[in-house]
């Protein structure tokens, strides 16, 4: 059984990743939010850390969870209740817990918007959507009429996504951001796409992309984020020469 050092893939991660050059949400941890005693001989890989999650990976054996929602985004005190119970987990079954949210969502090669546009088949793709200091997504043009992209769509998440077809029937300029970038349609358009993909949004959004001339698909918060933990984890995996696993936890939003 071959065993790697945490310290050694977390440093990998980091240098591969660049999280200090991000300005994430606050409370958000990009990076080791877990340690173990030092060991890694598996991994698993997950959307969320939740103890579903932890219960997950301590099954699969694992001793290193690679997610991209992390177990930190406010204060995690007084350890009681459920985070008590996510505490002793970790620590009784020596489980370290990385965690890369805007780091893995932008990765030019790894990300979730980079392996999304490669699933849909977009050639050659540039930096989209410039918030918090950074390009978190990608762009690319296209000649696709909007039916063909969501079925490209669907088939690349495993579910059909939600269409507001508020744009062209035909779609040249399509943009891609994963998670819950619904609310931010006013951003992407000002970019220049005329389709916006993403995972989730609120309701105001149908007559908001109505009123920007702007189609977009919904495929879900989940569904648009498994891309990104499964490419970390299969670099790591060839690199350490450690097996890995994906946990699939899906919230259906």
């Amino acid at each position: 059984m071959t065993r790697a050092s945490l310290d050694a893939i977390v440093g990998h991660c980091q240098r591969l990743l660049r999280p200090e050059r991000f300005n994430d949400w606050d409370g958000a941890v990009n990076g080791l939010q877990v340690a173990n005693r030092g060991g890694v001989t598996r991994l698993a890989a997950a959307v969320d850390a939740s103890t579903a999650t932890l219960e997950l990976a301590i099954a699969a054996r694992a001793d290193l969870l690679l997610v991209h929602h992390g177990l930190f985004w406010s204060r995690a005190v007084p350890w009681t209740g459920w985070r008590y119970r996510q505490i002793r987990l970790l620590v009784e079954n020596d489980l370290a817990v990385y965690s890369a949210h805007l780091p893995l969502d932008a990765h030019p090669r790894l990300g979730n918007n980079a392996r999304l546009c490669a699933a849909l088949g977009l050639k050659n793709p540039h930096p989209f959507f410039f918030t918090r200091g950074r390009f978190l997504g990608q762009r690319a043009s296209a000649r696709l009429p909007r039916r063909d992209l969501g079925d490209r769509l669907g088939r690349a998440l495993g579910r059909p996504p939600l269409v507001l077809p508020g744009g062209p029937a035909v779609c040249r300029k399509i943009g891609v951001v994963t998670g819950g970038a619904g609310g931010e349609l006013q951003l992407a358009a000002a970019e220049g796409v005329d389709t916006f993909v993403t995972g989730e949004g609120p309701h105001w959004t149908f007559a908001l992309a109505e009123e920007l001339g702007l189609n977009v698909f919904y495929g879900g918060h989940y569904a648009t984020e498994t891309f990104g933990v499964k490419a970390l984890a299969e670099t790591l995996s060839r690199k350490f020469k450690v097996p890995w696993t994906f946990l699939d936890h899906p919230s259906g939003l």
